[in-house]
């Protein structure tokens, strides 16, 4: 039907975002964070771009003509500004060896495609000439989900999906659209506000990540209390593998056996490219409303939260800052601190909907302890939601390590899960040769039921080795997370990062049959080598 008037930007290389966003450290949150730290800061800037180590291209070039008849000659791309670009995703790691000048795990080619026919050709290709081919979307992968591991290949290839950016039809009746998978959201979104629409799917990487990379790894919105993850938003989708097409979803439910669409949402391009997806909508919300409100202690809070999970009339966003978010975030945006926890709540829909559902939730959080609260802080939330990502590249830039990881678990498990981790965090970063003490921040949301998300951001002097040091705390979270009942990933998905944990997440035999399909659907192995599936 129709392709995007407005582009996203490109992100920067070495860091998060829009470069023109990017801002130093301000001086008030630099002292901030010195004291909280204990160290003093010191500018860490990244390597001039011409300074970074790329190898040398190594693509074959029998295989380069396959790929150059597949996709056009001029839509393979080996310079080294664009292989850099795609030489991996957005985790701290991931920056941190970028700004040091190390893009070693660079592709030695970017391929991009205009269709699921093209990306078919490209699959062929690469099976043939044994090339490792990873499927790119927006980039903004923080556990290794990018990552061009060459898996035993000769060489491996970035395959950037930005050409298969249309929507490709809407059906009013059924209020569904079918996008192609390369859209970026506010693409997306602009396309479908032209029919009064919108997909509600609003994570952290809503300005650059893409359609295709929400459906390959589960992805889930802030707004996931009202508009349900994306995984829950897909009714069909099409599929490019090595083995030919795939195309699940011929009605809204349907009982003709498992559900293919569930074995190709959250694969990570391991088992093929999604290239097309067909997703609920909604009409866009006629009231929005957002507010905040206190509570003593994360305890009460979160109980707070259990209650409003079991709610009929739950909001469209809710999340539960402990008392160190809390205090963060106050002293961030100017505001005084208060003590105890801070709790958002928002809701979206018409505005008969919108009052109801939040008189039924004041009701609850009244009941359970909770006060209303300025709602300044809501809306400095709201405002600076998408910001956070650039503090943590200014945060590196002065010789600070920050970095995020997730989970989630049931209610009755939640508070022993928290402490489990971040026990495993303060004593994988703190320590007498750590230089300073490090910051873990938590907050409770995406509630469900059964139970509920934890979200853990780190701040932590970054020493000498600042990769050796996330990789050992990343190591202890997931053992803790592994043995205390949670699972390993809520939203960031598996990647490479989470790898060495899914033997406990799935067992022995879940592995066995994820192997059994990756066998089936990619018998050379080429695809996203290194990611979700342990090795035999």
């Amino acid at each position: 039907m129709s392709s995007p008037a407005h582009r996203v930007p490109d992100m920067s290389w070495f860091a998060w975002g829009d470069p023109e966003h990017a801002a130093p450290l301000p001086d008030s949150v630099r002292d901030l964070v010195a004291q909280a730290l204990g160290v003093e800061l010191r500018p860490r800037p990244p390597v001039a771009e011409d300074a970074v180590r790329l190898p040398e291209p190594a693509l074959p070039e029998p295989a380069r003509a396959a790929l150059a008849a597949a996709v056009g000659p001029r839509n393979v791309r080996d310079d080294a500004a664009t292989r850099l670009r795609h030489s991996g995703g957005k985790s701290t790691p991931d920056l941190l060896r970028r700004r040091a000048g190390d893009a070693s795990d660079a592709p030695d080619a970017v391929v991009y495609p205009a269709d699921h026919d093209q990306v078919l050709g490209v699959l062929e290709a690469c099976s043939a000439h044994r090339v490792a081919v990873v499927p790119f979307g927006g980039g903004t992968s923080v556990v290794g989900g990018v990552e061009p591991e060459r898996g035993g290949f000769g060489a491996v290839v970035a395959l950037d999906l930005r050409r298969l950016d249309r929507l490709v039809a809407y059906d009013p009746e059924s209020m569904t659209a079918t996008l192609q998978v390369g859209l970026r959201t506010p693409e997306a979104e602009e396309l479908l506000a032209g029919h009064g629409c919108t997909l509600g799917h609003l994570p952290q990487s809503y300005e650059f990540a893409t359609i295709g990379g929400y459906a390959a790894t589960r992805s889930t919105g802030q707004a996931s209390g009202g508009y349900g993850r994306f995984d829950d938003m897909v009714v069909a989708l099409t599929a490019a593998t090595p083995s030919g097409t795939v195309r699940t979803g011929r009605a809204p439910a349907s009982a003709a056996g498992p559900d293919l669409r569930q074995l190709l949402l959250g694969s990570e391009g391991v088992f093929g490219v999604i290239t097309e997806v067909t997703v609920r909508v909604r009409p866009l919300p006629e009231a929005r409303h957002d507010e905040a409100w206190s509570f003593p202690d994360v305890a009460a809070g979160t109980a707070a939260l259990r209650g409003l999970a079991r709610s009929a009339l739950r909001p469209t966003t809710a999340r539960l800052s402990d008392e160190t978010e809390t205090f963060v975030n106050a002293a961030l945006s100017g505001a005084r601190a208060e003590p105890g926890c801070r709790m958002v709540v928002g809701f979206d829909g018409t505005a008969a909907d919108v009052a109801a559902r939040r008189a039924a939730a004041a009701d609850v959080l009244a009941g359970a302890g909770g006060t209303r609260a300025d709602t300044e802080a809501v809306r400095e939330w709201r405002s600076s939601r998408f910001h956070a990502p650039y503090l943590r590249d200014a945060l590196l830039g002065a010789g600070v390590l920050s970095e995020t990881l997730e989970t989630a678990t049931s209610w009755a498990n939640l508070a022993a899960l928290d402490a489990a981790v971040r026990a495993a965090l303060s004593g994988a970063l703190d320590g007498a040769d750590a230089g300073g003490s490090a910051i873990v921040m938590c907050h409770v949301s995406h509630i469900y039921p059964a139970g509920a998300s934890l979200y853990y951001t780190v701040v932590a002097p970054a020493g000498a080795d600042p990769l050796a040091r996330w990789a050992a705390a990343k190591r202890a979270a997931g053992d803790a997370i592994a043995a205390n009942g949670g699972t390993i990933s809520h939203h960031h998905a598996v990647g490479a990062d989470h790898r060495p944990w899914m033997a406990a997440e799935v067992g022995p035999l879940g592995v066995a049959v994820l192997r059994a399909v990756k066998r089936t659907l990619d018998p050379a192995g080429v695809l996203n080598p290194g990611k979700l599936i342990p090795d035999d």
